[in-house]
């Protein structure tokens, strides 16, 4: 991979980021996935030089029906930062993201490292502390979400922002594959869907994940949120939108999206 075309990738994302105005496709002078691998973890190396402090990862393209619209096969992976999180009911600022939409996931918080290459669903049980109902607000840098695997690895898997219920659940006889989930805008429902439908279950994305990290030598680590993936389709934010999604078992968690008048 070329440190050029790198640094070119890096720097046009955070440019956009900067301005608030999206760029073009980065794939054009990106030689793949590994390569988009590089500017993300270029650009997280600078939030960290920055001052900015990770929290977790999330999962992008848990759905087969995304996978093959990309044309992939497998999920990938951004990087969360303390600045990305959203109070539950809170607001988003008018301004904050670029193009932004949301979806439904679930979240689960760690209580122990998964260092294991090879890891397992019970081993993300025996690692995990608790589940929480979650919004990823994704967000994209790159103009009119015009994406592929490439595009969106760079951009940190789409990254946005996300908001996390506030009441605990154990894993102790929680059915994550079964979980039912609706996500309402304005009260009008908007996405909904299943555990099954983020890999099968939100344990599968994570087991995918920790499995990944360690084999890059980065394994998560106790105290790390991880986004598993979307319940259902994604859908566009515009400001005055609230959003809502419940999911059975977990509970609910919501957010709104001030107005242009309203940039606090």
């Amino acid at each position: 991979m070329s440190a050029p075309e790198i640094a070119k990738a890096a720097d046009g994302l955070l440019e956009a980021v900067r301005t608030g105005v999206p760029c073009p496709p980065v794939r054009t002078f990106l030689s793949g996935i590994d390569t988009a691998y590089a500017v993300q973890r270029a650009n997280v190396e600078r939030a960290l030089t920055a001052g900015r402090r990770i929290v977790g990862r999330k999962i992008g393209l848990t759905s087969p029906a995304v996978q093959t619209q990309l044309g992939v096969d497998q999920p990938d992976f951004g990087t969360l930062f303390a600045d990305m999180a959203v109070a539950e009911d809170g607001s988003v600022p008018a301004g904050r993201l670029i193009q932004p939409k949301v979806e439904a996931e679930v979240a689960l918080v760690l209580k122990a490292e998964l260092p294991h290459r090879d890891c397992t669903v019970v081993d993300i049980l025996r690692a995990t502390d608790f589940a929480l109902p979650a919004l990823e607000i994704v967000d994209s840098r790159i103009a009119d979400w015009d994406i592929t695997i490439v595009d969106t690895v760079a951009d940190n898997a789409s990254s946005g922002l996300f908001v996390l219920g506030g009441t605990p659940v154990p894993l102790t006889g929680l059915d994550l594959r079964g979980v039912r989930m609706t996500m309402t805008r304005g009260g009008e429902v908007v996405s909904e869907g299943t555990g099954a439908d983020c890999l099968g279950s939100p344990l599968n994305a994570a087991a995918w994940l920790a499995s990944t990290l360690a084999r890059m030598g980065d394994p998560l680590r106790a105290g790390d949120v991880v986004l598993t993936g979307a319940l259902g389709p994604m859908t566009v934010a515009a400001p005055g939108d609230r959003f809502e999604a419940r999911i059975s078992q977990l509970g609910r968690v919501a957010v709104e999206f001030a107005t242009e008048g309203d940039r606090s």
